[in-house]
């Protein structure tokens, strides 16, 4: 079964879901099953290039993708950036184009103790950190 915020890719077409509200069967897209993005903690295979990094400085705080900075280019690149609540009742996306930085300021608007911070890259699928306090 699919929840609510996991996102489905088409290994046809590119286009990528996401779950609004939970339910029971099989997504599918070009008449195939669609494929569930798998969230991924560790990027040593990729260099540091993917798992998003959270800066602090008071009530400012920054999503930036890597340690080193993720490339961005139109072949290769970071689809959004995203900060999801514990609670998963508040989620904040920026979308991004190939000649952005892949960064985002998070202004929290709501009272939570941390935040999923989440990337999809075009190339290597779902990254996350989590408790970003």
């Amino acid at each position: 079964m699919s929840e609510k915020l996991d996102l489905f890719k088409c290994n046809v077409c590119g286009k990528v879901i996401e779950i609004i509200h939970s339910g029971e069967g099989q997504l599918t897209c070009c008449s195939l099953p669609m494929e569930q993005l798998v969230e991924k903690h560790n990027d040593d295979e990729y260099n540091e290039k993917h798992v998003p990094i959270v800066t602090i400085d008071g009530e400012h705080k920054t999503i930036r993708v890597g340690s080193i900075l993720h490339p961005m280019m139109k072949e290769h690149y970071i689809m959004f950036i995203e900060a999801i609540s514990p609670d998963k009742k508040y989620v904040k996306r920026k979308y991004l184009t190939p000649d952005e930085e892949p960064k985002m300021d998070v202004k929290t608007c709501c009272h939570y103790d941390g935040f999923t911070a989440r990337e999809l890259c075009n190339l290597h699928g779902l990254w996350v950190s989590e408790n970003n306090k």
